[in-house]
C-alpha cells in the first residue's frame, strides 16, 4: 500500500482473541481508566474482566485501531449469567491494554469504532482513575 509521497504504509495487523490470550494470563495487560470508572459503577472487578475475555468470544475486529470488541460473561452461581462487553487494544507487541469494559444493554449488538470512540469519549472524569498494572509487574516491564 503506497501513502502519498510514494512511502509505503503497513496494513494494519488483524490479531485474533487466541493470540492475545497468553498475554492477559501472563499479567501482560493494564486496565484503562474508563474500566476502572465502569467496575466502580457497575460492580464488577478485575477477575470478572478477565474471565469474561477468557471465555468469551470476537464480537469486531477494528484494525484501523488495533482493537477488538469481545462479549463474554460474568457468571454468579448458581445461575446468573451477566453479559460484559470488553473493547482490547493490541497495539503494543506481546502487550494487551484493556481500553473500556461495561454491562452492555443489547450484549449481540455490535459497535461501529465511531461508537466505541463516542463511549470512550462519554465520560469526562478520565482524571478521577489512571491506568493500572498487575501488582506482580514491575514499571519497566510496561511498554511507555
Amino acid at each position: 500500500m503506497l501513502a502519498k509521497g510514494g512511502k509505503m504504509l503497513r496494513r494494519p495487523r488483524i490479531r485474533r482473541l487466541e493470540e492475545l490470550l497468553p498475554y492477559l494470563r501472563e499479567g501482560r495487560y493494564r486496565i484503562g481508566p474508563h474500566v476502572a470508572k465502569h467496575m466502580l459503577q457497575e460492580g464488577f472487578i478485575e477477575q470478572d474482566v478477565l474471565r469474561a475475555v477468557e471465555w468469551g468470544r470476537e464480537m469486531a475486529v477494528y484494525p484501523e485501531d488495533q482493537r477488538m470488541l469481545v462479549l463474554g460473561y460474568m457468571v454468579f452461581p448458581p445461575q446468573l449469567k451477566l453479559p460484559l462487553h470488553v473493547v482490547l487494544e493490541y497495539r503494543e507487541p506481546r502487550w494487551v491494554d484493556i481500553v473500556t469494559a461495561f454491562i452492555p444493554k443489547k450484549p449481540h449488538q455490535v459497535y461501529s469504532r465511531a461508537r466505541i470512540a463516542a463511549i470512550l469519549r462519554f465520560d469526562g472524569t478520565f482524571e478521577e482513575v489512571r491506568w493500572v498494572r498487575p501488582k506482580f509487574l514491575t514499571a519497566e516491564d510496561i511498554p511507555h
